[in-house]
């Protein structure tokens, strides 16, 4: 089993404070993830004046605004995200940062990256795909609010192969990883449907993973039982700060136990064999039985149901060669309990 990719998303959580940000890279590399991302947006591009928030955005917020005024007070200037990928070359973490408008696609790949994270949101966004198709870097597709007719066109659009929209592909099937997602924050338990997760892989032949917005961290670790390779989270540095995605993030020590468990279960998970393991072998012995002698026998006598029995420990005969040892004659004399040699 490979190793499981953990995606520590910072988002905008750092509020567009750059100081913010530098810590939160220090806090996924100390928890252990395997990259933190963040995200890149020229808020103008992507939002227009009249959109209004969503209603966990008011919520968390408390702040009546537009989503544009929203978004123009979270996120960083464009320069900025090369310090992060500086600061995160020094704490040997990944960076990597989702791009919501084609200026930003640009920006980040010409900064570089080892995948383009693809937010739900664009999913149906054609000009968006096209754009990050020919950028020739593999692909995280998020799919919360999709349906599987999306996710195939959207698939289809990045690799080339769409029968209505072309566009200049420089990637293949095997450069995509498919994450299932529900787009709420935070996402009810019963709206999660991990199973979807395997009926995307099945139907696509793609790897798969999962995005979480769900409170607390066992919706992450079943999906990576489930066989999820990659996985991603939202965190923040507390909880308490103001900020629509706050409420549904990690605090840094749950995000340690998060990547600390996630790697437990991958030990535990194994290889398709059913085989004595090291650690139990010792016990043998102590736990399975062996023939012994249920009186005192005398040489010569012939072992019977009455004579015999089964007990532990398991050094001696196994009860598997009851058949064979029954009806026979004792070699020597054997006292009350003593292990059966014939």
């Amino acid at each position: 089993m490979k190793k499981c990719i953990i995606i520590a998303e910072a988002g905008v959580n750092h509020n567009g404070d750059l100081q913010t940000a530098l810590r939160m890279v220090h806090a996924a590399a100390d928890a252990g993830a395997d990259y933190v991302k963040f995200q890149t947006a020229v808020p103008e591009l992507v939002i227009s004046s009249i959109a209004p928030q969503a209603a966990y955005q008011k919520e968390n917020t408390g702040i009546e605004e537009s989503q544009l005024d929203m978004c123009r007070r979270i996120h960083l200037p464009l320069e900025d995200y090369a310090i992060l990928k500086a600061e995160c070359e020094k704490c040997g973490i990944g960076f990597m940062s989702t791009p919501f408008d084609l200026v930003s696609i640009d920006y980040l790949a010409q900064l570089g990256q080892d995948y383009f994270k693809i937010p739900s949101g664009e999913i149906t966004n054609l000009p968006y795909l096209r754009k990050i198709a020919s950028k020739g870097i593999p692909v995280i597709l998020s799919t919360g609010m999709s349906t599987m007719s999306e996710i195939e066109d959207a698939v289809a659009i990045l690799t080339g192969k769409h029968r209505r929209f072309s566009s200049e592909a420089r990637i293949t099937r095997s450069d995509i990883t498919v994450l299932h997602c529900n787009t709420q924050y935070p996402t009810p338990f019963a709206d999660v449907n991990l199973a979807a997760m395997r009926t995307i892989h099945e139907k696509l032949g793609v790897p798969t993973g999962y995005s979480d917005h769900t409170v607390g961290i066992e919706v992450t670790l079943a999906a990576v039982a489930m066989g999820a390779v990659m996985v991603e989270k939202h965190f923040t540095l507390s909880r308490l700060m103001d900020g629509p995605d706050h409420p549904a993030s990690l605090e840094p020590y749950e995000l340690k136990e998060m990547v600390r468990e996630i790697r437990n279960i991958e030990a535990s998970i194994g290889q398709p064999l059913k085989r004595v393991s090291n650690s139990e072998r010792p016990n043998i012995t102590v736990a399975r039985k062996s023939i012994v002698a249920a009186r005192d026998i005398k040489e010569g006598e012939i072992f019977t149901e009455e004579n015999l029995t089964v007990k532990r420990p398991g050094n001696g005969i196994s009860p598997m060669l009851w058949d064979d040892v029954i009806g026979r004659r004792a070699k020597q004399d054997f006292l009350y309990d003593s292990l059966i040699e014939i």
